[in-house]
């Protein structure tokens, strides 16, 4: 089974599928998280299924449409992910038309939550312009703020990565897209380093906020 969550509001994208999540996992199943940072040897192992014990699972596919490896894998296993007992959740931002009206061919449901323009630059992506003027102050109350309304670390850390890839793309000097490459490796490493060393995500990433 496959549902697919979009949208330019990344914050009500993010409540959305954390919310199906939530009622799906209650079935026991194990969630396996798979992002444009994981290797493509994950990505192909979380379509592989459950494994030996074929244990049950719900994967959740967040931003692989920008790796391309990973966008062809994903288009040519649409059929069998529909056909799955398992559930696969997909979190695009933007996804081009094309491919929009692709994945909603296969899936069992499609959300789609777009930021008015008025609105863009508020809520979870003031972390975002924040991080971009390296105002660590600004960067730290909207973290606070953020986990005090139960946002999501996944959705903060997603909205944050999005931000670095974003000044890197539109990076002006060459000291402008140094910076912006080092955030993109710090935060592309962080989830793998906080399950390296047994450290929940949401603490890992104040340690990324305070850095």
């Amino acid at each position: 089974m496959l549902y697919l969550y979009t949208g330019t509001d990344r914050q009500k994208t993010c409540a959305a599928l954390d919310a199906a999540v939530k009622k799906a996992a209650k079935k026991d199943a194990r969630i396996v998280r798979i992002s444009d940072t994981n290797a493509p040897a994950d990505f192909v192992a979380a379509l592989s299924g459950g494994g030996m014990f074929n244990e049950p699972r719900i994967v959740v596919l967040n931003g692989v449409l920008d790796n391309e490896e990973m966008r062809t894998r994903l288009l040519d296993s649409l059929v069998r992910i529909h056909d799955s007992e398992e559930e696969f959740f997909i979190l695009e931002e933007k996804p081009d038309a094309a491919t929009r009206k692709q994945i909603e061919k296969y899936a069992e449901k499609s959300e789609r939550y777009d930021n008015p323009a008025a609105k863009k630059g508020g809520d979870i992506f003031a972390m975002a312009n924040a991080l971009r003027r390296s105002d660590k102050k600004a960067l730290w109350v909207n973290y606070q703020r953020q986990l005090a309304e139960n946002a999501a670390p996944e959705a903060i850390h997603g909205v944050l990565f999005w931000a670095a890839k974003d000044m890197f793309l539109k990076s002006r000097t060459d000291t402008e897209k140094e910076r912006a490459k080092k955030l993109v490796v710090q935060l592309a490493e962080l989830p793998h380093e906080s399950r390296r060393h047994g450290i929940e995500l949401e603490y890992a990433l104040e340690l990324f906020v305070l850095h």
